[in-house]
């Protein structure tokens, strides 16, 4: 089994106090010396600064790469302006999700943001299409909270322009930088892709401001949960349909429509039949968090679903939960039991998200 990689920012994590985790065979801080719950509350009040470089970042050029883009995804990419991000998914011939991923046009050539996890098959997946894909050496950071644009800004003045899903090239230091205004934090904030020689300069510059300090692995992932926001591999899979995971606003009309993509008679079936389960947020009573696997059984008794992500919810201040349950009971205040251990708990079905998303529109 290969060792673990390491990020360019790694020993600057360890200086840090960044206690370090194998996750999806990169070497990545699970939270620092403050802690998962000091590090949430730092990003939803002020600003976290967040490693991301194990994401896999591409180039994709050639002629018409975004209407071949589109015989892969089920999101409209011919009239997506330059400067502009679209979120997506790859989804397989039986209308599964194979990774969700960000696509922008960046005018010259499309620059897309993969998982870590899925990097090696998402490139090998492009790389079907008649296009060149470069994948990049860069380093890619997060700076998420209300305080990132003030933090971003003092250094690229440009960051306070873009609203959110643009993306625009910029300098810092004298480095160029693409900066774009995005994170999946469900804060406002900047994902900044820097040259890997350049990123913990930038990254030591950026931290003297005493309105932001690094977070990790432990913090994006409660975050993004109360954001009500989709992990890869947990709550959506190649199993999972955009339509059972409630994407149908990534996917354009048109799109819908018409069709064109892996999977498309299973997604447009769902569409207008509806799917035989959905995924909703899940609060359970008390204190104590259900976790992923849990199942989740109707007042009867009988087993309709199971939880994909759980956790406490340090913002909202109990314990949160996403999980697909059979549609019949997946409206709002749907009473439901957690099966923990054995033993029944209460729990009530409630929309997403847990906690508002703060972007700047």
């Amino acid at each position: 089994m290969s060792e673990p990689r390491k990020t360019p920012l790694y020993d600057l994590h360890v200086e840090l106090g960044g206690k370090m985790v194998d996750f999806a065979g990169w070497m990545m801080p699970v939270n620092y010396t403050a802690g998962v719950a000091a590090e949430h509350k730092q990003c939803r009040e002020k600003a976290a600064l967040f490693d991301v470089s194990h994401m896999g970042q591409v180039e994709l050029r050639g002629e018409n790469v975004a209407q071949k883009l589109e015989t892969l995804c089920p999101s409209s990419f011919q009239p997506l302006p330059a400067g502009k991000a679209r979120y997506t998914f790859f989804t397989n011939p039986q209308g599964g999700i194979m990774d969700d991923l960000i696509v922008a046009n960046a005018g010259d050539h499309h620059f897309v943001v993969v998982n870590a996890s899925m990097r090696d098959q998402d490139i090998a997946h492009m790389r079907t299409l008649d296009i060149e894909v470069t994948e990049l050496a860069r380093a890619l950071i997060a700076v998420q909270g209300p305080a990132a644009e003030a933090i971003v800004a003092a250094h690229a003045p440009i960051a306070a322009e873009l609203t959110f899903m643009q993306t625009a090239i910029a300098e810092i230091a004298g480095v160029e930088v693409r900066i774009s205004r995005l994170g999946y934090t469900g804060e406002d904030g900047y994902e900044i892709s820097i040259p890997e020689e350049n990123v913990v300069e930038i990254c030591r510059l950026l931290l003297t401001h005493p309105d932001l300090e690094p977070a990790g692995l432990g913090a994006r992932d409660s975050l993004r949960l109360e954001a009500g926001l989709c992990l890869y591999g947990n709550d959506i899979d190649n199993d999972t349909s955009p339509v059972e995971a409630n994407l149908n606003w990534a996917m354009q009309k048109k799109r819908r429509e018409e069709g064109g993509f892996p999977g498309a008679e299973r997604i447009q079936r769902e569409l207008a039949e509806g799917p035989s389960r959905k995924l909703v947020g899940i609060k359970p009573e008390g204190r104590a968090p259900a976790r992923r696997g849990v199942e989740v059984a109707d007042e009867a008794g009988n087993i309709i679903g199971s939880i994909t992500s759980g956790g406490f919810g340090p913002t909202y201040d109990g314990p949160v939960s996403m999980g697909y349950v059979s549609t019949a009971h997946a409206a709002e205040g749907t009473s439901v039991n957690l099966i923990i251990r054995g033993k029944p708990r209460p729990a009530t079905i409630i929309k997403l998200p847990f906690v508002a998303q703060n972007y700047k529109r």
